[in-house]
């Protein structure tokens, strides 16, 4: 049920008396001054409140949160940076718009801030999103650190690992494995082999198309570290990536692919109803709650399939903290101080205690990773190195609505898999031109 705390309101963190009680960091610093933080409703808010309030604990520092609906969250940050005076000293920015912040000059250095500041060897970089370089507009350790990880979220493969025991079968590696063991698996409407996203919504049929894409060394542009962005989704990679993703619907999945959204993808997995999903693990706590599932202890987890000779390609769904620009300096040095501490060891093992998903490598070498309801988090630690950043441009929000659009109306059997692919591409090819980069296009597929 929404729920909103008011910018001033002191934190109260869920379960935090109990990981109070057993980690004291012991983190010294100066006192610092109160920090406000915006922050969405999400599966793995209990956790990030109770690791704010320990760190209060620790060090006697006031952390205020306003918890606003993730519909909303974009349009509150934006109305804050372009303030005189920001409400809101740390922004948790989505993968979907901290370019847009980046490149607005809206959210602080954290070195310009703290001269002195070091990261944390252990800490994913995440496809070196936490980095840009504002001359040459990209994502690089060469530039400045704007960002710290907060949610560290990746697709996963989620799989029944009774029935894998029960069958014999091997966990997939290659799309080939997926598909033979999603159709050994296919028993509808008992068992669905597979359940894909196929609805089209803001970025959800085509964040899960990613994995296949790029897990079949396609893309949707050239090189965008370089800046190219010619349009190459409709080389023969992307051609074979839909092809896959249609295909697999068809032959393992669910007769309504081209309707089904995140929630009935996991709605199918804690009913008992679907053997593979490609999900985000943020959602891997509700598959061991008794409350909500009836596959307690049967939901295992993998990186994502890839072709032969090639890495898995999951997508960033990832949530990065950055100090506002337009905040005092003594807030602004005690938004760092925060994320100072939230990048330690013992501050990421505390936030795993509380079921969050640790951002530090290091916890995940930590004994805690061998416990039967942690078996998630080494193939999380296998697949984060391999993370992709879709988009390092402002504008994305344009192109992700043509794939949106293209991929649906593909899954839903209204065009060709061709015809998708090349109206999408000539779609995202005229909005990268409007928008003067040095774009191309391939010639037109044919069936």
């Amino acid at each position: 049920m929404p729920f909103t705390l008011n910018r001033r309101q002191a934190l109260i963190g869920l379960g935090a008396a109990t990981l109070a009680s057993q980690a004291r960091i012991g983190f010294a610093q100066t006192p610092a001054a109160p920090i406000s933080i915006v922050i969405n409703q999400s599966p793995w808010l209990a956790s990030f409140s109770a690791t704010v309030d320990l760190y209060q604990k620790e060090t006697g520092n006031k952390v205020n949160l306003e918890v606003v609906p993730f519909d909303g969250m974009l349009e509150k940050q934006r109305n804050s940076v372009r303030a005189s005076q920001g409400d809101y000293d740390i922004l948790i920015l989505n993968s979907g718009w901290f370019v847009e912040m980046y490149y607005g000059g809206f959210v602080t250095p954290i070195t310009e801030i703290d001269p002195g500041f070091t990261l944390d060897p252990g800490i994913f970089t995440l496809g070196d999103t936490i980095y840009f370089d504002a001359e040459k507009k990209n994502m690089t350790p060469e530039g400045k650190l704007m960002t710290l990880p907060i949610q560290p979220n990746i697709p996963m493969l989620y799989y029944r690992g009774d029935l894998y025991q029960e069958k014999g079968l091997k966990v997939p590696e290659t799309f080939e494995e997926l598909f033979n063991n999603a159709k050994a698996l296919q028993n509808p409407p008992q068992m669905y082999g597979i359940v894909q996203r196929g609805a089209r919504g803001a970025n959800t049929v085509s964040y899960d198309f990613y994995p296949y894409l790029f897990g079949m060394g396609g893309a949707v542009f050239k090189d965008q570290t370089a800046g190219d962005y010619s349009v190459v989704l409709n080389d023969d990679k992307g051609k074979a990536a839909l092809d896959y993703y249609l295909n697999l619907a068809k032959e393992a999945g669910h007769p309504k692919t081209a309707s089904q959204d995140q929630a009935q993808i996991v709605q199918a997995l804690v009913t008992g109803h679907c053997a593979h999903a490609s999900l985000v693990i943020a959602a891997y706590s509700t598959m061991d709650d008794p409350k909500q599932s009836a596959v307690v202890d049967k939901i295992e987890y993998a990186p994502t399939p890839h072709a032969p000779g090639l890495q898995p390609g999951p997508a960033l769904g990832h949530w990065l903290g950055g100090v506002a620009h337009n905040v005092p300096d003594d807030r602004k040095r005690a938004a760092v101080a925060f994320l100072s501490w939230f990048q330690t060891r013992d501050a990421q093992i505390a936030n795993l205690k509380a079921g969050g998903i640790p951002l530090n490598a290091t916890v995940y070498e930590d004994p805690l990773a061998d416990e039967r309801q942690n078996r998630w988090m080494k193939p999380l630690a296998a697949a984060l190195p391999h993370a992709i950043n879709p988009y390092a441009f402002p504008e994305a929000t344009e192109v992700v609505a043509v794939l949106e659009l293209g991929l649906n109306r593909a899954i839903a059997g209204e065009i060709t898999a061709v015809d998708a692919l090349n109206s999408m591409s000539d779609d995202i090819y005229k909005i990268m031109e409007k928008y003067k980069y040095k774009t191309a296009e391939l010639p037109k597929l044919t069936a």
